[in-house]
């Protein structure tokens, strides 16, 4: 069932939405505060069984939060102070801070349902028309308008379609850039000896990287690894997965004294890019999926959604979806989207190898980040806000 039943005989919406998800939940936010009406079609039902991952917002994906109203509607967030990066058998270490780039927290962690929920709440006080249970079939557009073809036989047309249901659609386009890393990632929430004192680690080790992000008294773990030794790791016993991890991350935090229990996910990086025809623009992971680590990929969706809300608002109305906005939201998104995918990618290839040179490379690299402030500036501030800092 849904929040807003619209139909064929309903005024045209500025702006279709496909996805109620984060990044589409967010981009109908910030589009009505353009003064610019959009509909929302998620293929989930209303009372889908909430999504169980956790979520790191870095401090720009905070502020749009706290724009659009949201934040203060969040509960059970903790932030981020400081990273220490390092990598395992190696010489190298980097400590970033909060204090040091002038910002309240480098980042926030909290659960995905708990951020769905708020914005979902959101939308439906805001009056944004949402219809759940209700999958797109077919996208099609021409130079004038869109057309999104429903599973109940129905079509929905505006000027322009923005994709934000996370590339599942039948009729996505192919990735113009794709790489299966044969690695999966195990993530859990565990305890610690020592408190977290708000302060994250990343970990690089031969086979992949380990995130440990403060999570209430806990961490979220996100421990990274070859494709058959993940399974065999999720599946280990509480006490031999302690033991594991303690032997794979090392001593900073103690001993791990609880575990709860494990889940894996693929990890493949894909960019599809914004634009798949006229009328038409992907953004989220519709557009890009990338490697977890540095924990960039669900940011940089949200700042897809905000600047491409920002943009509409900047549009004449007869322009909204037109061939020349779409060119211009895309050549404004290329240089943050293409940064943080190479950015992910670069450690991914670089820190997942024991080769010799490479190992003393990357301490020499994670030193001069130590003692070099203007770096050390650089690098926390296009994490936090992307490439553009």
């Amino acid at each position: 069932m849904s929040s807003a039943t619209p139909n064929e005989n309903s005024a045209m919406p500025d702006v279709l939405i496909v996805g109620a998800g984060p990044v589409g939940a967010v981009c109908a936010l910030a589009l009505q505060q353009q003064s610019i009406a959009a509909r929302v079609l998620e293929a989930q039902p209303e009372d889908a069984r909430a999504d169980s991952r956790t979520l790191a917002l870095s401090h720009g994906s905070q502020l749009i939060l706290e724009r659009l109203g949201v934040w203060r509607r969040l509960q059970g967030v903790t932030p981020i102070t400081r990273i220490h990066i390092s990598q395992r058998g190696a010489l190298g270490v980097a400590r970033l801070s909060a204090e040091e780039v002038n910002v309240p927290a480098l980042g926030y962690v909290l659960p995905y349902a708990t951020l769905t929920a708020a914005l979902k709440q959101a939308l439906a006080e805001a009056e944004i028309a949402v219809e759940y249970g209700m999958a797109v079939t077919r996208v099609e557009s021409d130079v004038t308008l869109a057309t999104l073809h429903t599973d109940d036989g129905r079509s929905h047309v505006a000027p322009l379609v923005v994709v934000a249901d996370g590339g599942r659609g039948d009729d996505a386009p192919a990735p113009k850039l794709k790489r299966d890393y044969e690695q999966m990632a195990v993530v859990c929430e565990v305890q610690t000896e020592l408190p977290h004192a708000n302060q994250a680690f990343e970990r690089f080790t031969p086979e992949g990287p380990a995130a440990l992000l403060p999570k209430g008294d806990r961490y979220a773990l996100v421990w990274t690894a070859r494709n058959a030794d993940a399974e065999r790791i999720a599946a280990l016993a509480d006490a031999e997965f302690l033991a594991a991890l303690y032997r794979h991350f090392g001593g900073r935090q103690g001993q791990f004294v609880a575990a709860s229990p494990r889940k894996t996910f693929p990890l493949k990086l894909a960019y599809v890019g914004s634009t798949a025809a006229d009328r038409v623009v992907r953004i989220g992971n519709a557009a890009q999926t990338l490697h977890p680590v540095s924990g960039q990929g669900f940011n940089i969706g949200l700042r897809d959604a905000w600047e491409l809300a920002a943009l509409c608002g900047d549009t004449p109305a007869s322009e909204i979806g037109s061939a020349a906005m779409l060119r211009t939201y895309a050549r404004g998104r290329r240089v943050d989207v293409l940064g943080g995918v190479g950015f992910t990618d670069f450690l991914v290839r670089v820190f997942s190898n024991d080769i010799a040179p490479v190992r003393h490379a990357r301490g020499l690299g994670l030193l001069a980040l130590e003692m070099c402030p203007p770096l050390k500036n650089f690098v926390a501030r296009r994490m936090i806000f992307g490439a553009r800092g």
